[in-house]
């Protein structure tokens, strides 16, 4: 059975973007996560790094290749049950199935990104048809949250020069990859830390794995906080000191080495879009 994702998953999104440019001014990206991801970095590692980034930048993972999802996820026309029949035994009906478009090409990738803030307020304020275009298109589509954004932001041209083509997660996934990850436990530690992805998904609720990484790379005590430069008071952490000061870990190190690799290398702009 294939999971409905559809449009309320990236309705949401954009209604959290939306509260989050109303009521603050003072941030730099917009980073989606669920109850299934977890750091693999401190948040004083991600503040660390991340100032050193151009702020344009939008770390979506994305391709043009649909592959097997052109036939089973684009071009199906997914139906509300409630709209013909009395009863809804399904989440969602397949009606008729639909040309792929030409007015605008198809990208498909990662649910999981980070939109900077300039992309959020393309997305949100919509100062040409485009973000709502695509939002009409998207609310009838299995896993819309694996294209909408990347499906805008490949056909903004203004934007197409700022699309880093990473999740900025650790994923594990089978080949060819099935509609979930596997489950990550202790064995993945080492390909988690190897990937320097600042997070990392799917965990299972209270598995031991997680024990591990707040010991081993979040420096965090049991029922406790991660530490950083804020951390003020004694016993430590017991307040918040100076927000200012950063004391960034090993684990900044490791997203530095990540960055090298795909911000700063000379494939980059070859990976934009393709």
């Amino acid at each position: 059975m294939v999971t409905y994702r559809g449009p309320t998953m990236v309705a949401n999104t954009l209604h959290a973007c939306a509260i989050l440019l109303k009521k603050y001014k003072d941030w730099d990206w917009f980073i989606n996560l669920s109850a299934s991801d977890y750091p693999l970095v401190t948040q004083d590692d991600l503040l660390d790094t991340f100032a050193d980034l151009k702020r344009d930048l939008n770390f979506v993972e994305h391709t043009s290749d649909l592959g097997w999802k052109a036939t089973q996820r684009a071009m199906p026309l997914i139906i509300d049950p409630g709209l013909y029949q009395t009863t809804k035994s399904d989440i969602f009906a397949v009606g008729p199935k639909r040309n792929l478009p030409t007015a605008f090409k198809l990208f498909t990738g990662s649910a999981w990104m980070i939109l900077s803030r300039e992309f959020v307020e393309y997305c949100i304020w919509g100062w040409d048809n485009l973000p709502r275009t695509l939002l009409m298109y998207y609310s009838n589509f299995v896993s819309s949250p694996e294209g909408y954004f990347q499906t805008v932001i490949c056909n903004a041209p203004q934007f197409v020069p700022t699309v880093v083509n990473h999740d900025m997660h650790y994923i594990s996934w089978d080949n060819p990859p099935q509609q979930h990850p596997h489950m990550l436990s202790v064995n993945d530690t080492a390909q988690m830390i190897a990937s320097y992805a600042p997070f990392a998904r799917k965990f299972r609720m209270d598995d031991p794995v997680l024990d591990q990484i707040d010991i081993h790379l979040l420096g965090r005590k049991k029922r406790g906080f991660t530490p950083g430069g804020w951390c003020g008071g004694k016993p430590r952490c017991s307040r918040v000191g100076n927000r200012n000061r950063l004391r960034p870990s090993p684990g900044a190190q490791r997203l530095q080495r990540l960055f090298g690799n795909i911000v700063f290398s000379e494939n980059f702009t070859k990976a934009q879009c393709f």
